[in-house]
């Protein structure tokens, strides 16, 4: 049986003298759901080379080793030869470039066509048993950098810190109209009444949503700017729906302003991801140049 094995070493420093094994791997991350894989695992736990339990005590000094093994693969998803970029990868995550019309994960009519299928593919031919685990989704039309978690205990980490807003996203967009300077956009976010995809600012049923945006560049012969946008919450459509609130939508976009002039799609790319590495706890920052048809413009 095909299995990934991700082994984490630690030398226990004085600190953690006469801690426990579980209350030295918590203070690492470790989930509730990670540690009970590792009591599962066969020597998923060793304390200078021998099996452990988690209530063991520890000595400063002591070697731990912590084996996270997965043999299961997600299983509806169609491994498919499809082109993607890959930006940067270790043993703990992986972080692409999304090529436009990619879904990012199979649905109705999207079950062979999407970047799961393109990494189940990837991992295949590797040999490697794969599990689909994406932190920032993109939309399907929306290009550039996606991160993805290798294993269970790196993505326990990376949704934690997706969700208290630690992974800072940063865009390009090209917009509507003349936008000059900088701003920020704190306006909330709900689903359109009648309308199971479409999103509208909604200041009595929305929930937060904030946009941090710069302006980069105005060209007047197509009254068309550049804008670099952060994310401060990760709402449904929110550079779109926050744009078009501030008069200026971004173009090519089919549901919120289907301005196809100068490109077929809606003109957004991932430009920048920065987050704090879940296993090194180094601070990292991926960047990605605009695709060639958002060039273009």
């Amino acid at each position: 049986m095909i299995h990934m094995k991700r082994v984490l070493t630690y030398t226990i420093d004085s600190e953690f003298h006469n801690k426990t094994i579980e209350q030295f791997i918590r203070t690492k991350g470790f989930s509730h759901a990670v540690i009970v894989a590792l009591k599962k695992t066969p020597k998923g736990i060793l304390q200078n080379g021998s099996w452990a339990y988690t209530r063991d005590i520890l000595s400063g000094g002591d070697t731990l080793t912590l084996t996270i093994a997965e043999e299961e693969s997600s299983q509806k998803i169609m491994p498919v030869m499809l082109p993607f970029e890959i930006v940067y990868e270790d043993e703990d995550l992986i972080v692409v470039n999304k090529p436009s019309n990619m879904p990012t994960h199979p649905s109705y009519k999207n079950y062979d066509n999407t970047l799961a299928n393109a990494l189940a593919y990837y991992y295949q031919e590797k040999g490697l048993p794969f599990v689909f685990r994406c932190i920032n989704r993109l939309d399907r039309d929306t290009t550039g950098l996606t991160l993805l978690a290798k294993n269970m205990f790196s993505a326990s980490i990376l949704y934690a810190n997706a969700k208290n807003r630690m992974i800072h996203r940063t865009y390009e967009a090209f917009v509507s109209g003349c936008l000059h300077g900088s701003g920020t956009i704190d306006a909330p976010i709900a689903r359109q009444e009648g309308s199971a995809i479409t999103r509208c600012v909604d200041y009595e049923k929305g929930e937060t949503a904030v946009t941090h945006y710069d302006s980069l560049a105005y060209n007047s012969q197509k009254d068309l700017s550049l804008v670099r946008l952060q994310l401060e919450t990760g709402r449904t459509h929110q550079i779109r729906v926050h744009m078009k609130h501030i008069h200026h939508p971004l173009i090519g976009d089919y549901l919120y302003h289907p301005d196809y002039t100068y490109i077929d799609r809606v003109a957004l790319h991932s430009y920048q991801l920065a987050f704090t590495h879940p296993i090194t706890n180094e601070d990292v920052c991926f960047t990605c140049p605009l695709p060639a048809d958002m060039n273009l413009i």
